[in-house]
């Protein structure tokens, strides 16, 4: 019988996998997203960080079966909070699936201490509300979920650890334990928590229990590259690290994280029998996983670029602010008399020339250190480096032979821009 489900989460990387084997299991599926994607005209739009009324799902459950929630967030930001996205969104979506009839409701959580973190914390909560309902509530608890298909978040950044260049980073050793479970494996799962009617909760593990060095060192062969020395760090030096990415970077990376990879994240003893008795599905060892979908070179790319690629951001805005600064200062002292005998040009043009680029560097700089800029900013840097270079080249043609090469310079910045941009979205 076909299942009319809305999915929450729908865009993410687990919610995207539940959309696909949902709909190759022949279901119906509205997908709720961030923003409703124009060419889905079954897509609706949902805020997991305001949308506490419950009135405001009533349109959204409008002919729906049943729910699947696997909306969730790894880094407070954006006005959106652990507790609002795992606890009190959920709860007004559990009301109004009560209040429409809509009973069978699948959440996707994690398993973990709750006492140890405020996203399995919320989590947990909202996965008692939603068991403390007169629904049909099932709760999935899977370890670590990842894909050889793709990545994204935290994956993303196991990767990146696993293709580091000859050493292998591991926090207190890497000996924590993980029963990896593949992305496709637990959306065969909840496809059979929509058609069944298990009720509570359910752990989602795979066969294997490894350790994270393991895991590491498995997608480095996987992706093809030559083994790499273990290299172990402090956890207080990681923590340290952690915290200074919840100030400064955002993505997966943070205290939240470094805390869930601090520990073990295992489930109960026989976990993965209970789950083949629950569903009938039978999570396949990691190695298996592998075997049956070879890495390709977008793979590695992805890997290798994935920390690369907020150390590029950095870099060319301390450069443009280093640049601004740079050119106040030589301005102070006069230099711009000499700059514009070099042109030809009068000096008050000259002055307010440097004056004004360097104001622009200053501000294109500082914009840049905010991840929602980099596209604009970008451009406006390709375009601004190209313009005086040619502007400054073509006036005084002796700059191209400048010791060390001051506008020779330029023009590897106009590729670094382009692969900047061109990477910056993580999704």
């Amino acid at each position: 019988m076909t299942v009319r489900v809305l999915v929450t989460g729908a865009g993410g990387f687990i919610g995207g996998h539940v959309v696909a084997a949902l709909r190759a299991a022949g279901h119906t599926v509205r997908r709720g997203l961030r923003r409703a994607a124009p060419a889905d005209p079954e897509s609706v739009a949902c805020d997991f960080g305001a949308d506490t009324d419950p009135a405001a799902w009533a349109p959204r459950l409008a002919g729906i079966d049943a729910v699947v929630n696997a909306a969730g967030i790894l880094r407070e930001g954006g006005g959106v909070t652990f507790d609002a996205a795992h606890r009190g969104v959920p709860a007004a979506l559990f009301t109004a699936c009560q209040r429409a009839g809509v009973r069978r409701v699948v959440q996707v959580s994690a398993i973990g201490d709750p006492d140890a973190t405020a996203f399995i914390g919320t989590k947990h909560a909202g996965d008692a509300d939603l068991l403390g309902r007169d629904l049909d509530g099932v709760v999935v608890r899977p370890s670590l979920v990842w894909s050889p298909a793709g990545s994204y978040g935290g994956n993303s950044l196991i990767r990146a650890l696993a293709a580091l260049p000859w050493v292998m980073p591991l926090s207190g050793g890497g000996g924590q334990r993980l029963q990896p479970i593949a992305a496709e494996d637990l959306a065969r799962v909840v496809v059979a928590l929509v058609e069944g009617r298990s009720t509570g909760v359910v752990e989602a593990v795979g066969p294997d229990t490894v350790t994270f060095a393991d895991l590491l060192a498995r997608l480095r062969a996987w992706m093809g590259f030559r083994p790499a020395r273990p290299l172990s760090l402090p956890n207080g030096l990681t923590g340290a690290l952690a915290g200074l990415a919840d100030l400064f970077v955002r993505g997966p990376f943070g205290t939240t994280m470094h805390r869930m990879l601090m520990t073990d994240n295992v489930g109960a003893p026989g976990a993965d029998q209970a789950l083949r008795d629950a569903t009938d599905v039978a999570p396949r060892p990691l190695d298996a996983v592998l075997a049956a979908h070879p890495s390709h070179v977008q793979d590695r790319w992805h890997a290798r670029l994935y920390l690369l690629r907020p150390l590029l951001r950095l870099a060319l805005a301390v450069l443009w602010i280093a640049s601004g600064l740079v050119g106040l200062v030589l301005l102070a002292r006069g230099t711009g008399d000499a700059l514009a005998l070099v042109l030809g040009w009068p000096a008050g043009l000259t002055g307010g020339l440097i004056l004004g680029l360097s104001v622009l560097d200053l501000v294109l700089g500082g914009l840049l250190l905010f991840r929602r800029w980099v596209v604009p900013v970008g451009a406006l840097m390709v375009l601004s480096t190209v313009g005086y270079t040619a502007v400054i080249g073509l006036a005084a043609p002796e700059m191209w032979l400048a010791p060390l090469g001051g506008l020779i310079k330029n023009i590897p910045l106009v590729p670094a821009l382009l692969v900047m941009m061109a990477i910056e979205d993580p999704r």
